[in-house]
């Protein structure tokens, strides 16, 4: 009589068991599967290369700031393809850590405008070497026209798919 598992069904044979299955093509084809490998992938990498100090998120927000000190918090959110929401939050936690200072504007007690603080510039230093290091060694297999190309489609990918987000 053969194995059973306790649902009654024949137990798998070990070199089943054991098999890693392969993807099937309607995920494979799919292009948000792909896209979904490409962000795992990078966040690993992330991790591994800058380290947990800044998130991806956060290092986009601070980079911004340091480019453009004094932008306001909804600007900003648009800026860094963040809703609102999370945005607030997100300056919130980094205003906590001491790395952004939020001032309300004068004209309008509504809008916060950002600000790297000293420990926020130290930060974006030692995360922007990290992660330019991470970009160089992701675009290392390409030749510098074929980097330029990439990330332009890149860019208009995301640009479209972003416009379809909105779309009703």
């Amino acid at each position: 009589m053969a194995d059973t598992t306790p649902e009654g069904a024949p137990a798998a044979d070990s070199a089943t068991a054991s098999a890693i299955p392969s993807a099937p093509a309607v995920l494979t084809t799919a292009p948000g599967y792909q896209v979904r490998r490409l962000y795992q992938a990078h966040l690993a990498g992330w991790l591994r290369t800058v380290g947990p100090t800044l998130t991806g998120p956060q290092f986009a927000v601070l980079t911004t700031v340091g480019a453009s000190p004094g932008c306001d918090q909804s600007s900003l959110a648009a800026a860094v393809a963040l809703d609102t929401s999370t945005m607030a939050d997100l300056a919130r936690r980094l205003e906590d850590r001491g790395l952004l200072e939020r001032r309300t504007a004068a004209a309008d007690g509504r809008r916060k405008l950002l600000f790297l603080t000293t420990e926020g510039e130290k930060a974006l230093r030692e995360a922007d070497a990290r992660a330019r290091e991470l970009n160089e060694r992701l675009l290392a297999p390409y030749e510098p026209a074929d980097r330029e190309r990439l990330l332009r489609e890149l860019t208009a990918l995301a640009d479209d798919w972003e416009r379809l987000s909105t779309e009703s």
